[in-house]
C-alpha cells in the first residue's frame, strides 16, 4: 500500500504551489494539505497550520532531494 508522506511545509499556499509545480515539473506528483485553511485564516495561522506539501512514500526522497536544490 502506497501512503501519502509530508515533503515539506510552507507559510503560504503561493510558495507550497510553486513547489509543488516545480516537483510535478521532474516528475514527481504532489498535493497539498491545509491550503485553504491556511488562505482563509491568514498569517496568524501559519505557525500553527502551515501549507504540507505531500508526496507518495516512494517519492519522499527524490522530492527531498528535489525541494533541496528548489530555488524559487
Amino acid at each position: 500500500m502506497t501512503d501519502l508522506v509530508e515533503a515539506g511545509r510552507f507559510s503560504s499556499r503561493v510558495e507550497a504551489d510553486l513547489a509543488r509545480l516545480y516537483l510535478e515539473s521532474e516528475g514527481v506528483e504532489a498535493i497539498l494539505f491545509d491550503a485553504d485553511i491556511n488562505n482563509v485564516f491568514g498569517w496568524f495561522y501559519v505557525l500553527l497550520l502551515p501549507v504540507r506539501l505531500m508526496v507518495l512514500d516512494e517519492d519522499l526522497g527524490d522530492a527531498q532531494r528535489l525541494l533541496r536544490e528548489y530555488k524559487p
